[in-house]
């Protein structure tokens, strides 16, 4: 009941300071403006960071006698280090600091975290059977490195709205799912407040019916601080003389975030490119070129770090030796990086996964229906059009008459070019529109129907001008198809006569 209320409490925070906050944001212009490698298309705040410390300092300035496992200068370490990591996040974001001087804040910030709060990495556990990797003298600097890759890990990962805050919510869980269990109260509650904090920043930068753009960005100050607070937790509560977990489990509980920085990283060293150069080859962004949705994207990506998340519980919760679930881990990783070494095989797959799910793509640019032929071209306009006129969006019907004569003569076919715009609700509509066409042709037709996707070049061999199959692709296309005929409807009127025309409109060259 404790940990209900304080859930409760805590989501009231975070809604009412991230709120207030948006309105000092625009007020003073701390947004976040479109271009460069950034694809938002509106100014939007990067307050996100305002949710989760003003949790933190609730907690600990009200609500302490939750936390009588935390002595006061445990309290006090984590409250200045993620204070201080929230100024330099939010400078970052207004300025743009340089990687060197935000790397030596965040190894200040944990060097603070060992030699005040208490919290240092002591061993990494049985790694191979029989032998316990106890680090030392080198305790200190890998308690840093790991905390400093910690924190720009969530950085890396927030890339997308809701991403980076979905996936830290399904860690968060896990963690508290742990924590709670082996009986370290103070942590659960502090793992629940964090819940909260971060439910009430999803509230603003999730997609969702009525929220169709983040309008709160997490910004280095909210990446910086939930990166901290993350190494603090699996840090703490894998090491010491009775730890809720082991490290490798820690591993499998930020499995995601950590694989992708890692695989990115070593990918940019493979090119001999700068490791720190920021580039649009994370997972997300493969996922986005291959056509989904950012709230597809998001789920994705949620389920997948939930999977791996529970593989580590499971195999903590049955005792499997600490080697085996590191080198599983391991071929993970391996199998992982060897996916996204190569974009351009990863993409094509993914798109097909994205037709066989059914689901709606970002690459939507209309319908294609064909193939027909030419008496039987006037039946299925109409048909069309009965169909469209109720759509209510813009649209352009084109007729195409491929080169050469069909053994059956069946070589005209229509499509529907929709000015999408990145709409994901006129996604799905053009989706269901396709899916209606279908069945009103079925039986009527033995005519193919589905949606017409835009080709991109970049990971797309047929679609890359730029690559020698590309212009071939493009060579054939010209040669193969030619429009015949093409009627609009923009601003609610159909302009070119309308869809009820008589075939003898359209001039069909001989094959």
């Amino acid at each position: 009941m404790e940990l209900a209320v304080l859930f409760g409490i805590c989501l009231l925070i975070s809604g009412i300071a991230i709120r207030a906050a948006v309105t000092l944001a625009n007020y003073f212009g701390v947004v976040d403006h479109p271009g460069g490698h950034k694809q938002h298309e509106a100014s939007t705040p990067f307050v996100g960071g305002v949710g989760i410390l003003a949790v933190l300092l609730g907690l600990f300035l009200v609500l302490d006698p939750l936390f009588v496992g935390f002595s006061v200068s445990t309290l006090q370490a984590m409250l200045i280090g993620a204070l201080v990591l929230f100024l330099t996040g939010l400078a970052d974001d207004i300025v743009h600091l340089s990687f060197k001087l935000r790397f030596f804040v965040q190894a200040a910030v944990a060097l603070s975290m060992i030699l005040v709060g208490g919290v240092e990495l002591l061993s990494f556990g049985a790694l191979f059977p029989g032998w316990r990797f106890d680090l030392g003298w080198l305790s200190i600097p890998l308690t840093i490195f790991a905390t400093v890759g910690l924190i720009n890990a969530v950085n890396m990962i927030d890339g997308i709205d809701g991403l980076s805050g979905a996936v830290s919510l399904v860690s968060l869980a896990l963690v508290g799912q742990v924590a709670f269990f082996a009986g370290q109260g103070a942590y659960a509650a502090l793992v629940v407040a964090l819940i909260a904090g971060l439910a009430g920043f999803l509230y603003y930068n999730l997609r969702y019916p009525g929220n169709s753009r983040a309008r709160v960005f997490l910004g280095d100050n909210g990446s910086m601080v939930l990166g901290f607070v993350f190494a603090w937790l699996f840090i703490a509560l894998s090491q010491g003389d009775s730890p809720a977990m082991t490290p490798v489990t820690a591993l499998w509980l930020f499995a995601l975030p950590l694989m992708d920085t890692v695989g990115v990283m070593l990918r940019r060293i493979w090119l001999r490119k700068s490791p720190f150069r920021p580039d649009r080859y994370h997972l997300h962004h493969l996922f986005v070129r291959a056509g989904y949705r950012v709230c597809d994207v998001v789920a994705f990506a949620a389920l997948g770090q939930l999977f791996l998340g529970l593989v580590g519980v499971g195999g903590l919760a049955l005792g499997v030796p600490e080697y085996a679930m590191f080198w599983l881990f391991l071929v993970v990783f391996a199998a992982y990086f060897l996916v996204i070494l190569r974009p351009w095989r990863l993409v094509p797959g993914l798109r097909r996964i994205n037709r066989a799910l059914g689901l709606p793509s970002v690459q939507v640019g209309g319908i294609f229906a064909g193939y027909v032929a030419k008496q039987e071209l006037p039946e299925l306009l109409d048909l069309l059009g009965e169909r469209l006129r109720a759509s209510g969006y813009d649209y352009q019907l084109s007729v195409y008459q491929t080169d050469g004569s069909a053994s059956d003569g069946r070589n005209l076919y229509c499509v529907v070019h929709v000015p999408v715009s990145g709409d994901e609700r006129l996604i799905g509509k053009i989706q269901r529109d396709a899916s209606a066409i279908r069945k009103l042709l079925t039986g009527r037709f033995d005519v193919g129907v589905r949606l017409f996707l835009r080709r991109q070049s970049e990971n797309d061999l047929r679609a890359g001008s730029g690559s020698t199959m590309g212009r071939r692709h493009e060579r054939r296309s010209a040669r193969r198809s030619t429009l015949i005929y093409s009627v609009e409807r923009g601003g609610g009127a159909i302009k070119g006569g309308g869809l009820g025309f008589e075939i003898s409109e359209i001039s069909v060259p001989p094959a």
